[in-house]
């Protein structure tokens, strides 16, 4: 099992063609080392939604798309299909229609890559990309690393609910256990919020936080991708200096 928690685009693209080819997620899970619930939130957390049709049909997700024998509802003179059910419009003008979704996107796995009526489909269809998966990634660290992603307003929705009732000295954990459904933030969320100063109620006015002492925060947050190693180690040096014995070679020091 592996200890790093984030995949990477290689374990992204191993999905993919694992989940086209039918693979379960165990047989995925197994192959990249990774835990079977891992693969399905991964897969879950993911899933871009096309409404797409298939050769020769339009999008169409009536219940009524089989046998359906409406035509020319649209009384459009531009309109060339025989019946309306080939026409990308007919779920906007017919009385009749009905939406009918796709029951095997709600199991696993979740998504339509390895269907067999996926050629052959006018649903709306569930995809996993790896490409789009990296991408949605990328975008929700670096959000995450910088700084609080709401508006203005959501805050002072919140400060309205919560600050009143830290003033009348409800703790943290008690107000959002019992106002769950209003709030709709985690408790580590309205933490930070008043350690920012965002709310009418500060530190001071919780009485067990001001007690704790403040976590210790390391002091190097420099970090070297490690990638720009390669081929620059000491033991390439040696090498390189056993193939090529008569390169110049000086040594200087230098600070940074």
């Amino acid at each position: 099992m592996q200890k790093s928690k984030h995949f990477t685009i290689t374990e992204r693209f191993v999905i993919e063609h694992m989940i086209r080819d039918s693979f379960s997620f165990k047989a995925i899970a197994k192959e990249l080392c990774h835990d079977c619930t891992s693969i399905s939130k991964e897969i879950k957390n993911h899933i871009t939604l096309k409404k797409t049709g298939r050769y020769g049909k339009s999008f169409n997700n009536c219940v009524h798309r089989l046998d359906c024998k409406h035509s020319y509802i649209c009384n459009s003179p531009s309109c060339r299909n025989r019946y309306c059910r080939f026409c990308s419009r007919c779920s906007d003008v017919c009385s009749d229609y009905k939406e009918y979704v796709c029951p095997l996107p709600s199991k696993p796995p979740y998504v339509c890559n390895g269907c067999e009526n996926l050629k052959k489909c006018t649903l709306q269809k569930s995809f996993y990309s790896a490409a789009t998966a990296q991408n949605e990634y990328k975008t929700r660290l670096f959000e995450s690393r910088s700084g609080i992603i709401t508006t203005e307003e959501e805050v002072l929705r919140l400060d309205k609910i919560i600050s009143p009732l830290i003033q009348k000295g409800q703790s943290i954990h008690h107000i959002c256990s019992n106002n769950r459904d209003v709030i709709m933030h985690s408790e580590k969320s309205i933490y930070n919020y008043i350690d920012l100063n965002l709310f009418s109620a500060r530190n001071i006015d919780l009485p067990r936080k001001v007690v704790y002492r403040p976590r210790k925060k390391s002091s190097n947050n420099f970090k070297v991708d490690k990638s720009c190693r390669i081929g620059r180690t000491y033991e390439d040096f040696l090498t390189f200096m056993k193939e090529n014995p008569d390169t110049p070679v000086v040594e200087i020091d230098s600070v940074s």
